[in-house]
């Protein structure tokens, strides 16, 4: 049952299927973008000409990092900007140019960047204890204690250094404590890079074919893909892998992969618990985006259903370095259990660096912040206003485009490029559907990225020009004022040749 109670940030939940046919419309015809005339002689010239030092920073970045950065979220077009001040709702890069953020680290600072409390908490202990000792620090029992008293259903937690290696060792509590080997995920779901993970990601039915390069393909073959929001498909996974030895584990993002790029309907969580339940497997839920961001119970908490393994990030270190972690049953937490030797068989899971006390003591105090704050339901608000306005716009100008939100997650779709579907038991099928698509996908995202452009141009920071999270920080003023930067771009898009029949 979805909890509309206090603490959650999401007031409405839009469903699937007019969210998929808006999307289908969308890629039914060509694609709209900013004008030629417009790129050219606007987006590039503010480029070349007020981020001079951010280009000087990428030149010579080139030649010591592999394309120039070091993380993906900061490449965007025609070259990354380089970002030397964050404070609440706003950016400035290395030029003094001013950007509202809706990129948020990725979406771990619902806060606001370099909040005062969490800042000041760090530098204390920085100042008495250092960021890293090896051993016990009391931050390690505050955060886990914290997470608890959220969350009553992860009733132990195991920090560690990103959502990564806090899926993998999900995974392997998974097949230790099930004795099953097999995994279930939603087709185009993301959680983290690991070998037996980048597996259909972006794309539902891609399954080992766009991303997982220098990967032998035998690692990836206890890794399975279903279609996102079909339990009858699952269903059917389920029963053809109890054939082969049963599942360990169904991982899912709970508001749909790619943080709800794939929504799912709000009954669907409770559909895979039954399912798990049903063929003995355990359900994890993959919460390093929605964990602390849709409210302080988590998506689990907000759709009222307990995972067996939940998994951690992003906010668990108050947009610190090192966030990630396991939680869950006690019974499959207690698996990874520190220490050397006895006689029972354990998770193995390391990390020197895992819930050091500069990350811990971050991460805690961050949490007591956003519940002191509202900081949730604020973010929410502001979610819900920014997504209302693009609505207005897009009717406004005439544009296919789709936006929808999930309380401080905002969807804004301008080309499609990650909205097909090629999910099937079938294999050849699935590649039939990629090969024949492939360029048209690449098109599409080529014109998002130019989006994207566009908007950091007009001082606005999105996720790939597809994806905004929200913050305390946004206020009415900073949405309006947002929303007035996106109109300046939308008042230049024009419907064009590229991906026309």
């Amino acid at each position: 049952m979805v909890n509309n109670g206090d603490k959650y940030g999401i007031t409405r939940w839009e469903d699937p299927a007019d969210v998929n046919a808006r999307l289908k419309a969308l890629t039914d015809q060509p694609i709209w973008e900013v004008n030629d005339d417009y790129y050219e002689n606007e987006i590039l010239k503010y480029y070349d000409e007020k981020c001079r030092a951010s280009k000087e920073v990428f030149e010579k970045a080139k030649d010591v990092i592999p394309g120039g950065v070091q993380h993906n979220l900061a490449f965007n077009k025609p070259f990354p900007v380089c970002f030397t001040k964050a404070e609440g709702a706003y950016l400035f890069d290395k030029d003094g140019n001013e950007y509202i953020d809706f990129l948020q680290a990725g979406g771990p600072t619902i806060l606001g960047s370099n909040w005062g409390p969490v800042k000041e908490a760090v530098e204390e202990l920085i100042n008495t204890c250092g960021p890293v000792t090896g051993l016990l620090h009391e931050a390690e029992y505050l955060i886990a204690n914290e997470i608890h008293a959220c969350m009553p259903g992860v009733e132990m937690f195991r920090m560690l250094g990103s959502g990564t290696e806090s899926d993998m060792a999900a995974l392997r509590i998974a097949r230790l404590a099930t004795g099953h080997k097999h995994i279930i995920k939603l087709g185009g779901g993301y959680h983290g890079w690991s070998d037996q993970l980048v597996y259909g990601t972006k794309i539902p039915g891609s399954r080992s074919f766009l991303e997982s390069h220098g990967i032998p393909r035998k690692v990836q073959s206890y890794t399975h893909e279903v279609r996102p929001n079909d339990l009858d498909m699952m269903e059917k996974m389920l029963k053809l892998l109890r054939l082969c030895g049963g599942t360990a584990a169904v991982i899912i993002e709970p508001f749909g992969p790619e943080s709800g790029t794939r929504p799912v309907s709000a009954d669907y969580c409770q559909g895979v618990r039954d399912l798990c339940d049903k063929y003995g497997a355990l359900m994890i839920m993959d919460e390093v985006v929605t964990g602390f961001r849709c409210g302080l119970g988590g998506a689990q908490g907000y759709f009222g259903v307990t995972p067996d393994l939940t998994i951690f990030g992003k906010i668990v270190a108050g947009g610190y370095p090192a966030a990630g972690g396991v939680g869950g049953k006690k019974e499959y937490v207690s698996l990874m259990a520190a220490g050397v030797g006895g006689s029972s068989k354990k998770a193995y899971v390391g990390g020197t660096l895992s819930a050091n006390p500069m990350s811990a003591l971050a991460g805690y105090t961050a949490i007591k912040e956003i519940e002191r704050t509202n900081a949730c339901e604020l973010a929410g608000r502001a979610g819900d206003r920014l997504t209302d306005g693009l609505k207005m716009l897009l009717d406004k100008y005439g544009l296919p485009f789709v936006a929808y939100n999930q309380g401080s997650i905002v969807h804004l779709e301008c080309t499609g490029a990650m909205s097909f579907d090629f999910s099937s038991f079938n294999p050849l099928k699935s590649v039939k559907g990629l090969l024949e698509n492939k360029d048209m996908m690449y098109e599409r995202k080529a014109s998002m990225e130019r989006m994207g452009a566009a908007y950091m141009a007009n001082g606005v920071v999105t996720l790939a020009g597809s994806r905004l999270y929200t913050s305390m920080a946004d206020t009415d003023e900073v949405i309006d004022e947002a929303l007035n930067r996106f109109e300046n771009v939308f008042r230049h898009v024009v419907k064009t040749n590229k991906c026309a029949d």
